[in-house]
């Protein structure tokens, strides 16, 4: 009996020997702990050797004069910090021994060589912000919102690339993908044409650099305010009152944009009317004052920068018409605004100045009797009334008779 138990016990711990050598996934459980141990190390050191690593390439670049070293530094201390994982993973793979099982061998091997090509487009990935400065020049040529674009392209091509190569390493053959994906945008690009025409005028807007972020705007009959977003599909405008209008980009191919950030000047056109009582001379000293207040004033453009007028402009119902045509030199709402009230009160200046005043609508009623009145109309009496009147006299003879 003794025997049967020792022979039973020691089957017992041969099932888990063997259980704990060879019987998981074909490899030996103590060589998986052993695995797993080291990639738990590599995930402890990570931050201590992304720091080293990463302090030794700051104090290098701290010694050089431009600042792009030490953007690129920032830029890829995510994919340095992945390297000690992915040395942990390929130790773990190669300590437990999954590496060398024929069925797990191909799928370790491109596991390995996967996360070796996503670290590398991943360092690309990255260094396409910093790097963008090199498209500096194009910011002459198109506009700051275009090279933004050029640099999200760039980041699309590098992923990609990145993710055709790591296809290409699992067998998948990537130009059947491309080709199916081209006959479905296809059919969608002919139901999608409303889509497509936007992203065609979205990209013309900032090609042609129409109008900016920060940009006042007018889209006729459709939205004024100030351009806070372009987008490739639709551009957003906040209105003066706050609201946000979203406006598709292909509204912008049929109507009329005016872009008053791009004024040179800010017109002011006014017509004041003075009293008919006004004089020549008087007109001709409100005018000359007038232009003389505006001719040296800094805040004015001058005759041989823009358009400036002040002159007698017609003869309305209840005024003569003085019209001022002249241009402020900043195109800001708020100090074209203070400009023209000061220049509001200098006119009301001279205008009393000169003895007389502003007019304003106004009927003449003449009334009474009097010598230039014209003589009372007395129509002529009709023929038929003689005729009547005879009659009368003849019937009058014959009751004589």
């Amino acid at each position: 009996m003794d025997s049967n138990l020792q022979l039973s016990i020691d089957k017992f711990f041969s099932i888990v020997e063997g259980v704990w050598r060879q019987d998981v996934l074909g490899l030996g459980i103590d060589n998986i702990l052993i695995a797993l141990g080291a990639l738990l190390v590599s995930l402890t050191l990570r931050g201590v050797f992304t720091r080293f690593v990463i302090n030794r390439l700051v104090a290098f670049t701290a010694r050089t004069r431009n600042a792009i070293d030490d953007q690129l530094i920032g830029a890829i201390r995510g994919p340095i910090r992945f390297v000690p994982v992915l040395i942990g993973i390929y130790a773990a793979l190669e300590i437990s021994g999954f590496a060398e099982v024929e069925r797990f061998e191909v799928f370790a091997n491109n596991f390995v060589r996967s996360l070796v090509v996503f670290n590398i487009f991943w360092v690309l990935f990255c260094l396409v912000n910093p790097l963008s400065f090199l498209l500096g020049k194009l910011e002459e040529i198109f506009s700051v919102e275009m090279v933004s674009f050029i640099v999200k392209i760039l980041k699309g091509v590098i992923i990609g690339l990145g993710v055709a190569t790591v296809l290409e390493l699992w067998g998948i053959e990537v130009g059947p993908i491309i080709a199916g994906f081209g006959l479905v945008g296809v059919a969608v690009a002919l139901g999608a044409q409303d889509l497509f025409k936007n992203l065609i005028s979205g990209f013309l807007i900032l090609a042609e650099k129409r109008f900016r972020v920060g940009d006042w705007v007018l889209v006729s009959g459709v939205v004024e305010g100030t351009v806070e977003k372009i987008g490739f599909r639709s551009t957003m405008i906040r209105r003066f009152d706050k609201a946000p209008t979203i406006v598709p980009n292909a509204v912008f191919a049929d109507k009329a944009v005016t872009n008053f950030s791009e004024m040179t000047y800010r017109r002011i056109y006014w017509k004041i009317g003075v009293e008919y009582s006004t004089s020549v001379a008087q007109l001709q000293e409100i005018t000359t004052k007038i232009r003389d207040y505006l001719i040296g004033n800094e805040d004015f453009a001058q005759p041989e920068e823009a358009t400036l007028f002040v002159v007698t402009d017609s003869f309305n119902d209840s005024s003569i018409d003085i019209m001022i045509y002249c241009f402020t030199k900043t195109t800001n709402w708020g100090e074209w605004l203070e400009i023209k009230q000061d220049f509001a009160y200098a006119i009301k200046s001279i205008v009393e100045g000169a003895g007389t005043g502003f007019a304003f609508p106004s009927m003449t009623i003449y009334t009474g009797a009097g010598a230039d009145q014209p003589e009372a109309y007395i129509p002529p009496k009709a023929k038929h009334d003689g005729a009547s009147a005879n009659a009368d006299a003849i019937g009058s003879e014959g009751e004589s008779v």
